[in-house]
């Protein structure tokens, strides 16, 4: 059992559980004498304010997998990672304007029903069993399985061996709440989430930058990361980097992250579902632009951590060299680094 996870942090995880658990199945009851309709069940009943469904935009987009690839992208390639996240917000915008009118306008429930309607029925099949084992399979598994490690090392010695009983809970837990009340279970959820994903990492961050430096002061640590690691703030990415395959400086900007992101966040049924489930196509359109405006300040968050880690690391390693150059003993560098 790891020691530094004590009764007060036991606690708040379980209040946790317990108050999202709650919220899910009160916020999708059913009222006395109502039947829950299909709409009610795939769009909340079309009751979502713009609040609500920007904040389950993000909740849906952020999560294990976000934290912990993006603090290691972070880490390795910089804040030119953070492109994905700030293109997303551009991208929004254009999905609000442009396809989130048409898609609100047919009444549709899901995309593959929109594809039904442009195209045929067949088409419409194949594409819902592509998502579905596309999610199943890709999307989920990713999630559940960094959500289990996090768990494995929080919880456990960290060796994987309670790994797949975590993915079991986590996925038991999401599923008590969600299958039963639809997307009015998984929106309100949501927004307590994401609120508490966005403090706490801008908790993590302020306390890294403050703590990054023998003086301490958070702008203080910001400009000792830049000093320290200044090519971690290059957007663009040159060609001798040996992350440039992965991110292929200009050429991922004007050419197929655009492709990307207009699927993720127009035509992804678990995203934009979201915006089908407004009150209005006003508040619809407001919601995601409160997404986009949440999507700018993420990479603060999410990738910021990560450059630090690197620093830190290096600082480590030059630390343990000067050490090593000193005193002349092998023993001395082992336990720097």
């Amino acid at each position: 059992m790891n020691q530094q996870f004590v009764l007060i942090d036991y606690l708040i995880f379980g209040l946790y559980a317990v108050v999202i658990l709650f919220v899910g199945l009160f916020m999708s009851r059913t009222k006395k004498g109502e039947v829950k309709t299909t709409e009610d069940y795939f769009l909340a009943g079309k009751t979502l304010p713009w609040w609500a469904i920007g904040a389950s935009l993000i909740a849906a987009n952020i999560s294990a997998e976000q934290f912990i690839g993006m603090s290691g992208s972070g880490f390795a390639v910089g804040l030119a990672i953070a492109s994905y996240e700030w293109m997303a917000a551009l991208t929004l915008i254009i999905v609000g304007k442009y396809f989130l009118p048409v898609f609100l306008k047919q009444g549709i429930y899901t995309i593959p029903e929109f594809v039904e309607k442009r195209f045929n029925t067949s088409l419409k099949t194949i594409l819902a069993v592509f998502w579905i084992s596309l999610f199943v399979f890709v999307n989920l598994t990713s999630v559940i399985y960094l959500g289990g490690k996090a768990l494995d090392t929080i919880l456990s010695v960290g060796d994987g061996s309670d790994i797949v009983l975590y993915m079991l809970g986590l996925a038991l837990f999401a599923a008590a709440y969600s299958v039963w009340g639809g997307l009015s279970a998984v929106a309100w959820t949501d927004v307590i989430q994401v609120v508490l994903l966005i403090a706490g990492g801008l908790i993590t961050t302020f306390i890294a930058l403050n703590h990054v430096t023998v003086t301490g002061g958070i702008l203080h640590g910001l400009e000792h990361i830049y000093d320290v690691a200044g090519d971690k703030f290059h957007m663009i990415i040159s060609r001798d980097n040996p992350e440039f395959s992965n991110l292929p400086g200009i050429a991922v900007l004007i050419g197929g992250m655009w492709v990307a992101n207009l699927y993720y966040w127009g035509f992804n049924q678990y995203i934009i579902q979201r915006a089908l489930a407004a009150k209005s196509q006003k508040e619809a359109q407001n919601g995601i632009a409160f997404a986009a405006f949440l999507k700018i300040i993420v990479p603060l968050i999410v990738v910021i951590p990560g450059i630090i880690a690197a620093v830190m690391y290096k600082e480590n390693i030059a630390g343990a060299i000067d050490s090593f150059a000193n005193n002349g003993s092998i023993q001395q560098f082992r336990v720097n680094c």
